[in-house]
């Protein structure tokens, strides 16, 4: 049987990697008497997959992991048992029943949400912030240079960022695309909009929250042409376990 969990990740546990994550939750699930399935051969493990592994020092309201399990108690169950076993800033949020043919969580990433905000000493040089992001996104295209771990290429931002606004906060909200096709970070869009600008951005100037990550569900009539594409939160996928 496999299951979706949801979880924030706030705090001081933003500065917690992705692999010492996923050791926690592995520890989480046996203090909450999960009965996670595990792998054979002769090292077994808690079979467990992320959709989208979080950088450090981001937080998170909308973080995924999937795991097998033999039996499950109740949606509400399992996430007091979880919350009752966890620490300050890990919550479960969500805890939902996948069909056996889904896909993983990590396939499925095709975009997320995000709340950026500037720091007040790090803020540009510009009368109006709201009318500069304005012209800044008015741009057709929005090429910069994006280095990975073997080579630096040249992409165009633009049509990888599906939405974005500053709302009545102050704050930076943009649906991003995200997952193995095109990942893009928002510290990369907020880079582009300094240099937009005609300043640097410092590498300390913002706070980062990722607010849900969404996969592409697709919809097709008897046959088998597609009539609906949408995005949707990865716990929609799944059905709350009465």
């Amino acid at each position: 049987m496999k299951i979706r969990i949801k979880f924030t990740k706030t705090g001081s546990i933003r500065y917690i990697g992705h692999l010492d994550v996923m050791r926690y939750f592995q520890k989480l699930n046996r203090r909450a008497n999960i009965d996670v399935k595990y792998s054979a051969g002769f090292s077994p493990h808690q079979i467990m997959s992320f959709a989208a592994p979080l950088g450090v020092g981001l937080e998170s309201l909308g973080e995924y992991v999937d795991i097998e399990v033999n039996s499950t108690m109740s949606s509400k169950e399992a996430i007091d048992a979880l919350n009752a076993a966890s620490v300050d800033g890990i919550q479960v949020t969500g805890y939902v029943k996948l069909e056996d043919t889904a896909a993983n969580a990590m396939s499925l990433v095709a975009a997320a949400d995000y709340k950026v905000s500037i720091k007040e000493n790090y803020l540009p040089n510009t009368n109006d912030i709201k009318a500069a992001f304005n012209e800044f996104l008015a741009q057709k295209s929005i090429v910069v240079e994006k280095a990975s771990k073997k080579s630096v290429r040249e992409v165009d931002l633009r049509p990888l960022i599906y939405d974005a606004y500053i709302d009545e906060n102050g704050d930076f909200f943009m649906k991003l695309s995200t997952g193995s096709v095109e990942n893009l970070k928002p510290e990369l869009v907020m880079e582009a909009f300094y240099k937009h600008l005609g300043c640097e951005m410092s590498e300390f100037a913002l706070n980062i929250c990722r607010l849900e990550v969404y996969g592409l569900n697709i919809e097709k009539d008897s046959n088998g042409e597609i009539i609906k594409e949408e995005l949707i939160p990865l716990e929609k996928f799944g059905e709350i376990i009465e």
